[in-house]
């Protein structure tokens, strides 16, 4: 994801502890960033963290509706699946009711219901305005637990922004392209 900024993106805190840590984070902003492109890739998003599925509040703003289609119907036959391995979803029950209550100290003590609705916000502003990389910024902020390791979602940002720019300057060419077939008169 990091392209030509792999480098620099490991001096960023919280990627080298991520990876040392062995956390999801990073494949998480993986499955955002290639779900642009290939929707089913939100099923992993759904299934894993399920809040920073608000992302795909970004196909619903701008009206997308086969990719939130594609992103849902993937997500339901994932879970579906899942209901065919015994015991799975009484243990992923067990597991989360057992987990502790409290911010642990990485933990920003900030709580995902106040999250969720700037997150939300986020999204709509970047889907009406085509600003892709607010979807991973979203998604970091509606997470269920907001702490350090979280924050390598962020390197995201990087391909998102490199396709809006690429976007952009395919788009400024269309226009001087047009503007000189006008003035030839074609």
């Amino acid at each position: 994801m990091g392209r030509w900024w792999v480098l620099a993106l490991l001096v960023f805190l919280p990627v080298p502890m991520e990876l040392f840590e062995g956390n999801i984070h990073l494949l998480l902003a993986l499955a955002i960033v290639v779900g642009f492109r290939y929707p089913a890739a939100w099923a992993f998003v759904l299934v894993t963290k399920m809040t920073p599925g608000i992302g795909l509040l970004w196909f619903a703003v701008r009206r997308e509706w086969r990719p939130l289609a594609i992103a849902l119907a993937a997500t339901a036959l994932l879970l579906a699946a899942s209901l065919l391995i015994p015991g799975a979803w009484t243990a992923w029950w067990a597991h989360m009711t057992d987990q502790p209550q409290g911010p642990t100290p990485n933990q920003v003590n900030v709580p995902t219901w106040f999250r969720l609705p700037l997150a939300a916000a986020l999204v709509a502003w970047g889907a009406r305005s085509d600003r892709r990389w607010t979807v991973i910024v979203a998604a970091t902020l509606a997470l269920p637990a907001l702490w350090l390791y979280g924050l390598s979602m962020l390197v995201g940002i990087v391909p998102l922004t490199a396709r809006n720019r690429a976007h952009a300057g395919r788009a400024g060419d269309r226009r001087r392209d047009t503007a000189t077939d006008d003035s030839r008169g074609t």
